[in-house]
C-alpha cells in the first residue's frame, strides 16, 4: 500500500490547488489537486505533509489541521490511503511548482475544475463548518472513473 499526503491551503476563501500537467506518464494529468506526496523513510504523515508543502509551493506551514484519510482504490493498481489536512496559516513566497502549475482558486469556483469525482466528495465535507475528522473509500476503474464510495471510520492521525 502506498501512503502519501494531501494538503490545501486555504487564505480568504480561495484554495490553493495544482493543476497536474508537466509529468510524463502522471496518473493526475489534466487534474487539480492539493499539493502532497509519498511518505519517506523515518518521516511521520504530518512531517511528509510539511516537507511536501515546502517543496511544491516554497510555503511553511504553521497550522495544519489533520482532517481525515482517504483510501483509493484502483482497479489493476496498488491502494493508495491518503491523510489529508488543511491549514490556514503559513509564511513564505509562493514559487513555481515543477510537478505543475500552482493557483489561488475562489471557492465558488472550486468546483467548476477537473477534478477527481471522489475530490468533488471529500472537498465538499472539508467545506463544512462543522467538519470533523473522516475517512472515505473510493474505488475507480482502470479508466479513472468514481464505481463506488462509502464513508469508513475516522481514523486518527
Amino acid at each position: 500500500m502506498k501512503c502519501s499526503s494531501c494538503c490545501y491551503l486555504i487564505e480568504n476563501h480561495r484554495w490553493l490547488m495544482l493543476y497536474r500537467g508537466i509529468k510524463p506518464q502522471d496518473v493526475n494529468a489534466g487534474k487539480w489537486i492539493g499539493v502532497g506526496g509519498k511518505l519517506e523513510a523515518g518521516e511521520t504523515m504530518r512531517e511528509c505533509a510539511l516537507r511536501e508543502i515546502k517543496e511544491e509551493t516554497g510555503l511553511c506551514a504553521e497550522d495544519l489541521r489533520f482532517c481525515g484519510t482517504i483510501w483509493f482504490f484502483y482497479e489493476g493498481a496498488e491502494t493508495e490511503k491518503i491523510w489529508l489536512y488543511t491549514g490556514t496559516k503559513f509564511s513564505g513566497t509562493l514559487k513555481d511548482c515543477d510537478e505543475g502549475m500552482l493557483a489561488w482558486i475562489p471557492e465558488e469556483e472550486l468546483f467548476s475544475l477537473p477534478l477527481w469525482e471522489g475530490d468533488r466528495i471529500f472537498l465538499k465535507k472539508l467545506m463544512e463548518p462543522d467538519m470533523g475528522i473522516f475517512s472515505l473509500e473510493l474505488h475507480y476503474d482502470r479508466n479513472g472513473t468514481l464505481q463506488s464510495w462509502k464513508e469508513r471510520e475516522a481514523e486518527q492521525e
